[in-house]
């Protein structure tokens, strides 16, 4: 089962939010839901970024690496892959 890490964004250098789960489309509905209290707080509605893994360990790795980034760097990390911030959610699995 695939594991993803992800970043979503209020708009480009926005307030961000890092995550990883094994069901992304569910979990980006529930984001923009306002199911999370950090999302729904700074309006984090935008799947800028994502990769997938291909176990759970991998993932956490991935995801508390990445927590631990400073800002310049996962901006550099979405822009590289999605420079606009537009939200990626069609290209999910």
């Amino acid at each position: 089962m695939p594991h993803y890490v992800y970043i979503m964004a209020s708009r480009p250098g926005g307030a961000l939010y890092t995550g990883r789960t094994s069901d992304l489309p569910a979990r980006v509905v529930a984001h923009r839901a306002g199911l999370s209290e950090h999302t729904a707080r700074y309006n984090i509605k935008t799947l800028v970024w994502f990769e997938e893994h291909s176990d759970f360990e991998a993932s956490l790795k991935r995801e508390r690496a990445i927590k631990r980034w400073r800002r310049g760097w996962k901006d550099a990390l979405i822009t590289e892959h999605n420079p606009g911030w537009t939200d990626i959610t069609h290209l999910v699995p």
